[in-house]
């Protein structure tokens, strides 16, 4: 009987039965054990982007909830599509030079995130295909701070770069492109930024309203320099540092909204006389401000400005709420676009494509970034979270 049958015994039988049922379930032939085909090899590639066009746009993003991984986006401008990206570290200033094969970025890396021991390189990256492809170490000094067109920059041939350093001490290291090293160091005697002039001077901005000028030869070394007479009043109407280069000038717009305009290509800066955005019952009143303070558009000859009402000077980082367009030859505002039915924050950065059917471009403090036809000020498009800290470049 199976109560006789000891407890070892009886475990047996329930293992036997159990395979047997298993058997009885178990496929014909040797299909239970046939080994599946190897699955095709595969093989990561690198897309080419396409051709570019005047509408396409990079956009640095957060900078202070990311500091220590910051990017830079591609945006097309037609198709309200991300392209793609470029990793750049920590608090990096890109320049892209001058003939748009490549993106160069000056940036920091912690061997802990955020501290650790420090390390800062030039990486060059290839614009066809967004691949960081080399780079050039740098000394542990470069700046790291909001970007503006000046905290990186090609010569206008593009054979030198230039990386501001602050320690506070304030200098700028010179980058043989070509040759892929750095040549050495120029000090500017407390003189910050690398404002490009030609392809062999570069030019600093003073605090006392001057502007240094250093000449190099072919090689990036040091020939010559010469200080210009102060070209604004520190005290009174100081400048935003942010100044926008086209067509081989500069302009730079004062805290009051004064226009003054650059020539930079000679041995000592010059400026033409100032003219202003707003007229005597405006001024005092309606102002300029933000991160990226006005754009141009070299070909119609016009300048956009974001403005916004109330406050003094303290208000210069408040964004715009209007949008003033400017004819630069004759100084007069041509359109005026409100901003408020756009459900749009304040404007803290502005950038207009280069063509005679040009795009404007504009950012806000919340990372949204919107884009509009320049010539109607008809907004087209609003793109949620594309950058935080915005800087807006174009492919030259």
């Amino acid at each position: 009987m199976m109560r006789d049958v000891p407890v070892l015994s009886r475990r047996l039988l329930r293992s036997v039965a159990l395979v047997s049922t298993l058997t009885l379930f178990a496929p014909a032939g040797n299909a239970a054990t046939a080994t599946p085909p190897p699955l095709p090899e595969e093989h990561l590639t690198v897309a080419k982007l396409p051709a570019p066009t005047p509408h396409w746009i990079w956009v640095y993003d957060n900078a202070i909830n990311n500091e220590i991984d910051m990017r830079l986006h591609l945006f097309d401008g037609d198709t309200y599509r991300r392209l793609g990206q470029i990793d750049m570290g920590y608090w990096p200033m890109a320049a892209i030079s001058p003939d748009g094969k490549t993106t160069a970025a000056a940036t920091t890396y912690f061997s802990r995130g955020n501290k650790g021991t420090r390390t800062d390189v030039v990486e060059f990256t290839d614009n066809t295909t967004l691949e960081t492809k080399r780079e050039v170490a740098l000394p542990p000094k470069r700046i790291q701070s909001v970007p503006t067109f000046f905290s990186l920059s090609f010569a206008s041939d593009g054979h030198l770069l230039y990386v501001p350093y602050l320690t506070p001490a304030a200098s700028f290291g010179v980058v043989d492109v070509a040759k892929n090293t750095l040549v050495g160091e120029i000090d500017t005697a407390g003189c910050v930024l690398a404002i490009p002039g030609g392809p062999n001077r570069i030019s600093s901005l003073c605090e006392s309203g001057r502007v240094l000028t250093v000449t190099v030869d072919a090689t990036g070394h040091e020939t010559s320099r010469a200080t210009s007479e102060p070209f604004f009043d520190v005290d009174k109407d100081p400048v935003f540092a942010q100044g926008v280069p086209s067509a081989g000038l500069v302009w730079f717009l004062s805290f009051d909204g004064l226009v003054y305009e650059g020539d930079f290509t000679g041995a000592k800066a010059s400026f033409k006389t100032p003219w202003s955005l707003v007229d005597t019952t405006e001024k005092g009143v309606w102002r300029p401000g933000g991160v990226q303070v006005a754009a141009i558009n070299a070909k119609l000859g016009r300048l956009y400005v974001p403005m916004h009402k109330g406050g003094g000077q303290e208000k210069h980082k408040d964004g715009g709420t209007e949008v003033w367009v400017f004819d630069l030859k004759s100084h007069q505002r041509i359109a005026r676009w409100g901003l408020g039915s756009d459900k749009l924050k304040p404007i803290v950065s502005i950038q207009v494509s280069q063509d005679e059917q040009p795009l404007v471009f504009a950012a806000t403090y919340d990372a949204d970034f919107a884009v509009y036809d320049g010539l109607t000020g008809k907004l087209k498009h609003i793109e949620k979270q594309l950058g935080e800290t915005p800087w807006l470049l174009f492919n030259p």
